[in-house]
């Protein structure tokens, strides 16, 4: 799998606003809605993409052998580095590999002390994320939906991480 990081702005429009609007992809974003259109999607990524400058992080967009995958990485939420992941269908076996990569960037290159994932209360299969690592760390309210909060701290050797 040849799997590549680059800026939200190299995606094409066309295949984020697919991405955002996928019937499969909205059950498991709550505060997303099925009217993502070019108007929303060019706002959203400059929004997205502004992250780079104020915080040094952000997400990105992922090509797996040339093709968009998805888009995620780590995005400013209340004084912490959250973790997106928000692949294509297609692409959701992919999900480990993406992750191993931005936990190695967050904790090696970023130098982050924790990161945190948020996730609605509605999403009950939760064991994989403690699997991860991540600890519960209380729950936050986000455009009125309330999520669970779970951080991850940077390993004492974050060497492992390094490839």
């Amino acid at each position: 799998m040849d799997l590549k990081f680059k800026r939200l702005t190299e995606a094409s429009l066309q295949d984020i606003i697919s991405l955002n609007n996928h019937p499969d992809v909205l059950r498991q974003m709550p505060l997303g809605s099925p009217d993502f259109d070019e108007v929303k999607a060019k706002e959203w990524i400059k929004q997205k993409d502004a992250q780079w400058e104020q915080n040094g992080y952000g997400p990105w967009a992922f090509f797996i052998d040339h093709q968009f995958a998805g888009w995620g990485g780590l995005q400013h939420e209340d004084g912490d580095a959250d973790l997106a992941l928000v692949l294509h269908p297609h692409f959701w076996g992919s999900g480990k590999a993406i992750y191993e990569e931005i936990i190695n960037r967050a904790f090696t290159t970023m130098g982050l002390e924790s990161i945190t994932i948020l996730l609605p209360f509605s999403r009950t299969r939760i064991k994989g994320v403690a699997r991860l690592g991540f600890l519960e760390d209380g729950e936050v309210e986000c455009d009125g939906v309330r999520f669970q909060r779970f951080r991850l701290h940077a390993p004492a050797t974050p060497e492992r991480f390094r490839s």
